[in-house]
């Protein structure tokens, strides 16, 4: 996917959304050849705050993870729900936001951890640029939703025929803003099924996700799953 430099810049207004300030350790715990990655890096380096390389012998799983947590003194961490549901929050004690990202978070995840950190759900696809919505902090009585659009990103949900469809009816979730890319590499006919025009902005262009969302009555968005299944 090629992303813009436009779309990696606005990364940072996400910093105030998520908390990030210059007292907080920001945990470098996704793979470079992760797209979260970045997110890491602009939430810590273009808001004062210090990232927390782990160690190259760490495998970052299990107390390895825990270890190098309360040994950085990170303040701050995105984690895949997958390890949310595994990892003991008391063993990271110095953890005061967690973000939850890259799959669907559950309702037992976010009871597990909402009660010991500022826990918030994020969503998006690389092809916008990491992350398109961010909640609120979640109470974990519930399925989490994935919240609003971050700055600059537009949300549409649409039926088959790309009409906007109302609030708690499924539809796929578009995604239009500076955030999304310019395409696949070499892959033409991928791009233009994908990355179709704007309607509503002569130039514009919106992310076809294929991801299953619904529009909740308190104007956040609940993620329902994929349209393939």
């Amino acid at each position: 996917t090629m992303i813009t430099h436009r779309g990696v810049a606005d990364l940072h207004l996400t910093r105030d959304l998520v908390g990030v300030g210059p007292d907080d350790r920001m945990l470098a715990f996704a793979s470079t050849s992760f797209d979260a990655s970045v997110w890491e890096w602009v939430m810590a380096l273009l808001g004062g705050a210090s990232l927390v390389i782990p160690s190259a012998a760490s495998t970052m799983a299990g107390e390895d993870l825990a270890e190098e947590v309360r040994t950085g003194g990170a303040t701050v961490a995105l984690f895949p729900p997958s390890l949310l549901a595994v990892l003991d929050p008391d063993q990271v004690p110095s953890l005061r936001t967690v973000v939850s990202g890259g799959e669907d978070c559950s309702a037992a995840v976010a009871a597990r951890w909402a009660g010991h950190v500022r826990l918030l759900n994020a969503y998006g696809p690389t092809e916008i640029t990491v992350y398109a919505t961010l909640s609120g902090a979640l109470a974990g009585d519930r399925h989490p939703p994935i919240g609003r659009p971050v700055p600059n990103a537009e949300l549409h949900v649409a039926d088959p025929e790309g009409r906007p469809v109302p609030v708690g009816v499924p539809g796929e979730l578009l995604v239009g803003g500076p955030g999304v890319g310019r395409g696949y590499l070499g892959r033409r006919d991928l791009t233009d099924e994908r990355f179709v025009p704007d309607p509503g902005r002569p130039g514009g262009r919106l992310y076809r996700t294929g991801d299953l969302v619904r529009w909740l009555p308190g104007g956040e968005l609940e993620y329902l799953g994929r349209q393939d299944g």
